[in-house]
């Protein structure tokens, strides 16, 4: 696996918490555009990555950046580690045992009237819109024990549909929250043993859950590897599908692969669900002397359609370009869904553009990033009151390597190989990070 420099360019960490206003600004910041873009990601307490891989990148300490939208206008940037236990060890010992011991640097979630930074796999920490601390949360109670970093939302029922994923028994445990935060099905889920869940997807009626090819090898932490995860060619690759609320948990074989992250997934009709994700043939591959990884490939665009009727699955690839997170109109989760967005990637060191992919004509717009840039995850606000689903706005961080600084381009949702409607420039770094959220502000 090529060596990645954690301590430079795009995935450098700051060293530092600080609050800014007063950017420069092109082009025209949508007045309705109103509320806050977070970014997550892993960025070490002293302020530098120890390692050269994707494995010394993904445990350091959770640290969010927040771009506020106010009035047609960038009202402030600040950024905060998340305060935990692994904070208060460095910054403030005697806090320790008042705060939760967990590393939520992959996700945010909005349900329930909270705002909760996610792990993978450890317990959700309650936060402000401003990125203050509040600890755990005081609704959510039945996911105190921990949770997957994608959950997903029903659009339309409000209903939280999670998992937990543990190399300790139980290996798999399958939950739903209600709209008010409070758990209504918590299901353990039969293994044969543990593997790397880290996404999932939902349709209206069934939850679909991904038991791959990744899997652990704790002999590895002998061998100075820091998460003992590798690519197992002995396992069945499988799709679960369960009823919502509980039911059979039905498995169909696949394709030896591995899934990062899920697209979206719907009911085409009353025994047929598809399911599109971004599919890797291999991931975290050991090499035949097993002292280091062999390259990823390339992630790419993938549709499994699964017959509950006949109990089959047809599977193949949409398209054969690079991607990675990806993103839809948050209201189509679980439904049919025309648009989607994602990170474009030439290499497997680089995220450099977005992609917009329309399913139903098959058109493909590019947003280009030039060469030695990076660009995080793009997320789409819907313009309110906006009926078409891709009526609003892609919001992309871009590092650029000129100035070790980065940008927030705001795309139109429809045309994202035009000019950026606006630019805001930061005068630092968002490091690349993981995954991110818009808060709305009237959330």
């Amino acid at each position: 696996m090529t060596a990645l420099n954690l301590n430079a360019g795009a995935m450098a960490p700051v060293m530092d918490e600080v609050d800014l206003a007063g950017f420069s600004v092109s082009g025209t910041i949508p007045p309705d555009l109103e509320g806050v873009l977070v970014r997550n990601g892993p960025n070490p307490l002293n302020g530098r990555f120890e390692g050269n891989d994707v494995l010394s990148w993904w445990p350091e300490a959770a640290m969010l950046h927040g771009i506020s939208f106010q009035g047609g206008r960038v009202s402030g940037y600040r950024n905060r580690w998340l305060r935990t236990q692994r904070w208060a060890k460095v910054h403030d010992p005697a806090m320790a045992p008042s705060l939760l011991d967990t590393n939520p640097n992959v996700n945010l979630l909005r349900h329930a009237g909270e705002i909760l930074a996610l792990s993978e796999g450890g317990p959700p920490l309650a936060m402000t819109a401003e990125l203050d601390t509040l600890g755990a949360p005081r609704r959510h109670l039945g996911l105190a024990d921990g949770m997957t970093a994608h959950p997903k939302v029903d659009p339309q029922t409000g209903e939280l549909m999670s998992f937990r994923a543990d190399w300790r028994k139980p290996w798999l445990r399958y939950g739903v929250t209600d709209a008010g935060g409070v758990q209504s099905v918590d299901l353990e889920i039969e293994l044969p043993s543990p593997s790397m869940l880290h996404d999932m997807a939902i349709t209206a009626t069934h939850s679909i859950l991904l038991d791959l090819n990744v899997a652990y090898d704790f002999s590895m932490l002998a061998r100075g590897y820091r998460m003992p995860l590798r690519w197992h060619d002995e396992r069945q690759a499988r799709i679960g599908v369960i009823p919502r609320h509980g039911g059979e948990m039905r498995w169909f074989d696949v394709a030896p692969c591995f899934i990062l992250h899920v697209v979206n997934a719907y009911d085409a009709d009353a025994s047929t669900v598809v399911l599109d994700v971004v599919r890797y043939p291999w991931y975290l591959r050991l090499a035949h002397d097993i002292a280091a990884f062999e390259e990823n490939p390339l992630g790419v665009l993938w549709r499994y359609v699964i017959d509950l009727e006949q109990g089959t699955v047809t599977e193949k690839q949409l398209d054969d370009t690079g991607i990675e997170l990806p993103r839809i109109n948050e209201s189509r989760t679980g439904r049919p869904y025309r648009f989607l967005y994602a990170v474009e990637q030439p290499s497997n060191t680089e995220m450099r553009g977005v992609l917009r992919y329309d399913l139903d004509g098959g058109a493909v717009q590019r947003y280009r990033v030039p060469e030695g840039d990076q660009n995080s995850e793009p997320v789409f606000v819907p313009r309110p009151g906006a009926s078409d689903e891709d009526d609003g706005w892609l919001l992309v961080c871009v590092y650029r390597q000129a100035t070790d600084s980065s940008d927030v381009v705001i795309l139109d949702g429809r045309h994202i190989e035009n000019d950026p409607i606006a630019t805001v420039r930061l005068p630092r770094r968002i490091p690349a990070g993981f995954h991110g959220a818009w808060l709305a502000k009237d959330g």
